[in-house]
């Protein structure tokens, strides 16, 4: 089992994009392949990098207003494969699975809707699905797995990046981790104080 592991390719899909264009050119600096949805894709486009989308993968749009993106075997499978496990490695082979070596993802701002009075309807759509269950996927592999669960983050992976290229230590996955399961953590109790309200 090797201790440090190569950033090949990268889900994207982030609410607040501000400063993560000097993680995607230092990415795209080392052959990073990135796969993304909607408004982020756009956005890594718009710098000149090549993005493809995560319905290319999963053969499904976005469907139900936005509501199901990622939430698709080919994804999760691709994020929680164990690239040491050989049943696993057969599964993503016979699946056409791609394995994807780093999240950069964040959450819908639920705290702000709920501070900023909005209706109850308008709260509940920003109760985030698809990237809660990216940020946990991508922390329980942390042995294989790079997870950005906030922009808070940003910093430490361009520090990485920066002196390291695209490659990561089990350490510092294991980091990454504990900071992802502190948001997720964060989050939902948000949700929780706002139902108990």
């Amino acid at each position: 089992m090797s201790e440090s592991k190569k950033i090949k390719t990268a889900l994207v899909s982030v609410y607040h994009k501000d400063g993560l264009d000097a993680i995607l050119a230092k990415l795209h600096a080392e052959g990073v392949e990135f796969l993304s949805t909607g408004g982020t894709r756009q956005f890594i486009e718009s710098l000149g990098y090549p993005c493809k989308a995560v319905e290319y993968i999963t053969t499904y749009p976005s469907i139900l207003g936005g509501r199901v993106k990622t939430l698709h075997p080919k994804i999760f499978g691709g994020i929680l494969c164990r690239r040491e496990l050989e049943s696993d490695q057969k599964q993503v082979a016979q699946y056409e699975i791609p394995e994807i070596d780093l999240v950069i993802v964040d959450l819908y701002p639920f705290e702000d809707t709920v501070a900023s009075g909005a209706a109850e309807q308008d709260i509940i759509e920003k109760i985030d699905i698809g990237g809660i269950s990216l940020i946990r996927a991508g922390a329980k592999n942390f042995n294989d797995v790079v997870i950005v669960a906030s922009k808070h983050q940003y910093q430490p992976l361009l520090d990485i990046l920066n002196k390291q290229g695209a490659v990561t230590t089990r350490e510092q996955r294991r980091w990454f981790a504990g900071e992802a399961f502190t948001v997720s953590s964060h989050y939902d109790t948000a949700i929780r104080d706002y139902f108990k309200k």
